[in-house]
């Protein structure tokens, strides 16, 4: 694969032109250099080439969870386009499939499904690739890929050696893991551990049970909680859809704050006017909050607008939104800024970002 080089005016060159056309949310500036790599030996090829010429290096797949500034990347940007996977062990009960980090999650998703095996059914409909779910931990209605990641192939840059990191080494935390906001590893596939079962793991999240007209742990037919899943999903804006404005984002922008108890009873005191903050214990006497009710009980509501036709969802007031398609990255960088420190505020609480920030900050 050839690379392409950053030129002073604009044009017909892809690294020119800005890295907003990799991004769900369709922001970032320039790249110094744009390259791909089709397979992992590709892969390592390409950040090596980079190492050498003592170029920074961004890994950039589906773009579903990066936020990028105005003034792009300084460096080599290698594009991971590697596809696929195979199941590499097996047994009566359970298969293991080693997935290539550029394949995209949601062609996976359906694949396992369709071959009967759970696990990853109430992660339907997210976008991204494969090799960056471990590095978020992704999760959604009462699913994450810790739960069924056996391991990680990666590129160690600090020895220059390909190995793999067991899921028990790969620290995993709510949306974290050694992976996240660390330039050490670059993912190059994932081996998932999945059940033999055409029936879904226990029903663990309330408005998915609801919505399956089930209780919570029970269990369905994987089509019927991939199809409600991917229905809930839409119906907040967060199934890629060119035709919405709302999907021009990168899901949810903060994640839900994780309070020790006394943090967790200021809370409490400062919304003594209004309802119980929704919460959810936690190992070691945490608790877990809504970031979703304090950004909506600080003021700002679905569509609150920003500058530049930044806004907050329509849908879904975790998701800043570039609903224009033309805003700056620092406009929508500007609205997150006031919607944390109106929470702080109001609330006490510091909200934090769950894409990864490159080049920007909020």
């Amino acid at each position: 694969m050839s690379d392409v080089y950053a030129q002073p005016t604009t044009g017909a060159d892809p690294a020119a032109a800005g890295l907003a056309r990799y991004t769900t949310l369709r922001l970032g500036g320039p790249a110094a250099r744009l390259t791909t790599g089709a397979s992992a030996d590709e892969i390592v090829q390409k950040v090596q080439e980079a190492e050498r010429r003592e170029e920074p290096v961004l890994i950039l797949a589906g773009g579903s969870n990066v936020v990028i500034g105005d003034q792009g990347f300084p460096g080599t940007v290698v594009l991971v386009r590697s596809r696929g996977f195979r199941v590499v062990a097996e047994d009566t009960d359970t298969v293991t499939v080693r997935v290539e980090a550029g394949e995209p999650w949601d062609d996976l998703v359906a694949a396992t499904l369709a071959n009967g095996w759970s696990g990853l059914e109430c992660l339907s409909g997210i976008p991204g690739s494969a090799g960056a779910t471990p590095i978020q931990n992704v999760g959604a209605y009462g699913q994450e890929v810790a739960e069924t990641i056996t391991g990680v192939q990666v590129y160690d840059r600090t020895d220059g050696s390909v190995g793999r990191v067991a899921a028990a080494d790969c620290g995993f935390a709510y949306r974290s893991s050694i992976f996240k906001y660390s330039d050490r590893w670059v993912v190059l596939s994932v081996d998932f551990r999945l059940a033999r079962s055409p029936i879904s793991g226990p029903v663990r999240y309330a408005e998915l049970a609801r919505a399956l007209g089930v209780e919570v742990g029970d269990r369905v037919p994987l089509a019927d909680a991939r199809a409600i899943v991917l229905r809930l999903r839409a119906g907040k804006g967060m199934v890629l859809d060119e035709a919405d404005p709302d999907t021009r984002s990168v899901g949810s922008f903060f994640t839900n704050p994780v309070l020790d108890r006394p943090a967790f009873e200021l809370l409490r005191k400062r919304a003594a006017d209004l309802a119980e903050p929704p919460s959810w214990p936690c190992p070691g006497d945490m608790v877990k909050v809504s970031a979703a009710w304090l950004i909506d009980k600080a003021g700002f509501a679905k569509g609150h607008p920003g500058p530049e036709g930044v806004a907050i969802s329509s849908k879904h007031t975790l998701a800043l939104t570039n609903r224009g398609g033309t805003a700056s990255t620092q406009a929508l960088v500007t609205l997150a800024r006031e919607i944390r420190d109106a929470v702080h505020d109001r609330f006490g609480v510091t909200l934090h970002p769950e894409p990864v920030l490159i080049n920007c900050l909020i």
